[in-house]
């Protein structure tokens, strides 16, 4: 059984229904998932002056915050994040920026990751953010497992190969969106699987 963490921030809960899609993909291929959302950093000021974010905020409390530990516990990760300027929110970065530690053990690398994001309009920042937040990646050496074009529920949520991604509405997430994201967590989870009984035959070799 692969263990996943699916680790994202969400204001205003956009983000939050996008990971619980990519985990019940990933808990319908048999992984042990952990969700878990990253620390909030805004100010009161800004969150009760947009819609919609203190009323997320209380609401999603009984989500565990993510930790260190849930990096290293994984056999494969997914991150969410919203579009900021065509990069990846703060509150993310700041968690991702505490992982220098297990960087320099190795415990991050030779694991599989997929990425989300979205942005309130079609062409808010959504390819640029994802490929940023990518770039983490490459530092850990990890596995990018993107999305490509490998299923056709991932032209109906937009086409984009680098990562599930979605227009953000009042209405919500498209069911599209979420059915990609579902697809997505299954093919994640797919990679964690193999490569987890690789690293686990190594490790018996050495043994």
């Amino acid at each position: 059984m692969a263990r996943i963490a699916i680790i994202y921030y969400s204001s205003t809960g956009h983000h939050h229904a996008v990971a619980r899609a990519y985990e019940e993909g990933a808990t319908a291929e048999g992984a042990e998932v952990r969700l878990r959302r990253v620390r909030e950093l805004a100010p009161d000021a800004a969150i009760d002056g947009r819609p919609g974010w203190r009323e997320h905020l209380e609401a999603t409390r009984d989500v565990p915050e993510a930790e260190l530990a849930d990096l290293e516990w994984a056999d494969g990760f997914v991150f969410g994040t919203p579009t900021r300027f065509g990069l990846p929110a703060a509150q993310l970065k700041q968690f991702l920026d505490q992982s220098g530690g297990l960087w320099a053990q190795g415990k991050l690398q030779d694991k599989p990751v997929s990425v989300f994001g979205g942005a309130g309009n079609p062409h808010g920042g959504q390819e640029s953010t994802l490929i940023a937040l990518n770039n983490v990646f490459y530092h850990w050496g990890s596995i990018i497992v993107p999305t490509g074009y490998t299923d056709a529920t991932l032209k109906a949520a937009g086409g984009n190969p680098y990562g599930v991604s979605f227009t953000a509405s009042k209405d919500g997430v498209s069911d599209e969106a979420l059915e990609a994201a579902r697809y997505a967590g299954r093919r994640l989870t797919r990679f964690a699987s193999v490569l987890a009984e690789g690293r686990a035959r190594l490790a018996s070799a050495k043994d």
